[in-house]
Order: structure tokens, then sequence, then C-alpha cells
């Protein structure tokens, strides 16, 4: 996989840096597969999937992916357990267009890691990643941790486009406080 430039000016209230992560900055830095790395630091390794329907993407997500925001795709949300407990929500948005040809499968991934379809194809890009400290006021915090008993004062999110041929899909991830146990 090789790393692309893309987009960086509209990645508002992102940063290119994880200044300040703490114990979650080697986590959020790691550019190879985070499916291979979870996997290598557990006993047993899942995917759940919460949710999967289409939906408007929010708008700054559709200008990253250089798609119309009013235009719909596949939202998939998953949590990646490590020995029973959520250690990573994450979210995609697959624009329609990226549904078809050489990714048309990633529509019926299920229970299945995104990451390894995307880290086992030569050809896939990756944008940089960005990064953002997360606290209750945010939505993508209330997604993320809105299956935990006990809800940390903020966690920490990374995201980045992939792009295959002339499609793209956004993934963001969210590292939960289990995963500092790993």
């Amino acid at each position: 996989m090789r790393i692309v430039r893309a987009f960086p000016q509209q990645r508002q209230h992102w940063l290119r840096q994880p200044m300040g992560s703490g114990a979650y900055r080697s986590w959020l830095v790691e550019t190879a597969s985070l499916t291979q790395r979870l996997q290598s630091r557990s006993t047993t390794f899942a995917v759940h999937t919460l949710g999967l329907r289409q939906a408007m993407p929010a708008l700054e997500d559709a200008v990253l992916l250089g798609i119309p925001a009013r235009r719909a795709s596949l939202m998939r949300n998953v949590h990646l357990l490590c020995n029973g407990e959520p250690a990573v929500y994450a979210s995609s948005v697959l624009p329609q267009s990226s549904l078809r040809g050489a990714w048309r499968g990633l529509g019926r991934l299920g229970n299945r890691s995104l990451g390894s379809m995307l880290f086992s194809n030569p050809r896939v890009s990756r944008a940089p990643l960005s990064y953002r400290k997360l606290t209750a006021q945010h939505a993508l915090y209330r997604q993320a941790v809105a299956h935990l008993h006990k809800k940390p004062a903020y966690v920490w999110a990374r995201r980045s486009v992939f792009h295959l041929e002339c499609s793209a899909i956004l993934v963001t991830e969210v590292f939960l406080p289990s995963v500092l146990t790993l």
C-alpha cells in the first residue's frame, strides 16, 4: 500500500499529528493494518457490526471523498473486539461508486474486517492519517462509547481515505480505553 497526499486543508478540526495523545499515540500512528495489530495482541478478535445503512454523509466526509454531499452512501459502524471487549469503534463511509468494480464486495462484509480487505490489496493507496481528541460534546464520541458501561472523559480518533482505481472510502477509527490494556 502506498501513501498519497489528499485534501489536507479540508480536514477541519482534525490534526496532522496526534499532539498530546499520550498512551494512545502508538495506536494512532500505526500505518500498517490495525486489524493485524489487534489480532496479534489479543487471544480472540472479532468484528461486531453495529449498523449498516444508506445515509447522507456529513459535509466534511463528502468533501474528503470528493462526492456530492447529498448523495447517499453506505455507512458501516462496527466494534473491533479484543478478548470480548470493544477496543476500537470504526465507522466507514462507502460511496455508491465504491461499491462497484474492484470493491464491489465491500457492501457485504458482514462481521469481517474492512481493514483485512484494504491491506491485502497492493493497489490500494491511503491518504495520510489525521487525528482528533473527542469529548462528550462530539457526536462521534457518543456513537463510539454508547455501548460502554463506563464512559471515558475523552477518546482519540483517526481517519483516512483509501483509494482504489477511481473510488475512495473514508475510514474513521475511535480508540476505546480497553485498547490501552493490549
